[in-house]
């Protein structure tokens, strides 16, 4: 992984991807986390007289005059009080980015990825990388997560064994893994991703064959795994 060389920064354009809103995030969150599948919440119980009360995940928060239009938003999108809040960390923690599916070519590892829609992918040519055509892009670990298939990662190291080439056992093909230059993160193979959510990619050559010199002369490509 190291410096691009001149010329060597190219772009293309993908499909660009449905605008995201509060609404579509909130239907891929129904029912995923509730204890029965398809069953509401069930209604706070309140006094005859008294005003209705807060789902319970929010009696803490002082939501103000946003108090009924959130209630209704959450019986609207038929949301649990845990999946209401975990819209709304996401909405915030991951603000300017989207969420991108992807996994292996069995279906056996599913995971999903917080980047943005326009990728920026390193194309290295160190041994490894180069017979596998490992093209990448890099992401802090706390945007990655592996939704299924943990039982069906191998790994395989050499040399320093910094980084570790994951891939799946049935069908072998490597859809993330851990790079020697961001041990700290993830590198994302983008054919792996499900369509629909890049807009545009650039690819940036990388001279792995000089590891050392080129991590010395990359400015970027080391926060690229900073949060």
């Amino acid at each position: 992984m190291g410096k691009a060389k001149a010329g060597s920064v190219r772009k293309s354009r993908g499909r660009s991807p449905a605008a995201a809103s509060p609404a579509a995030a909130a239907r891929s969150l129904r029912g995923k986390e509730s204890s029965r599948p398809g069953e509401k919440p069930a209604a706070p119980r309140e006094s005859p007289g008294e005003p209705p009360l807060s789902p319970p995940a929010f009696r803490l928060l002082d939501l103000g005059a946003q108090r009924e239009r959130w209630l209704k938003f959450q019986e609207r999108q038929s949301l649990t009080c845990e999946e209401a809040a975990r819209l709304l960390l996401d909405t915030f923690e991951y603000r300017g980015l989207v969420k991108h599916t992807g996994g292996c070519h069995c279906g056996a590892i599913r995971f999903e990825v917080w980047a943005s829609t326009d990728l920026h992918i390193f194309d290295c040519n160190c041994s490894i990388c180069i017979k596998k055509q490992n093209r990448h892009f890099i992401v802090p670990a706390s945007h990655f997560k592996l939704l299924k298939g943990a039982d069906n990662v191998t790994t395989y190291t050499f040399n320093t064994h910094c980084a570790q080439h994951t891939f799946c056992k049935t069908c072998g093909v490597q859809s993330f893994y851990t790079p020697r230059s961001n041990p700290d993160g993830y590198g994302i193979a983008p054919h792996c991703l499900d369509e629909g959510t890049v807009r545009s990619t650039i690819m940036e050559e990388i001279n792995g064959k000089e590891w050392e010199k080129a991590m010395k002369e990359h400015k970027t490509i080391r926060n690229m795994s900073k949060p």
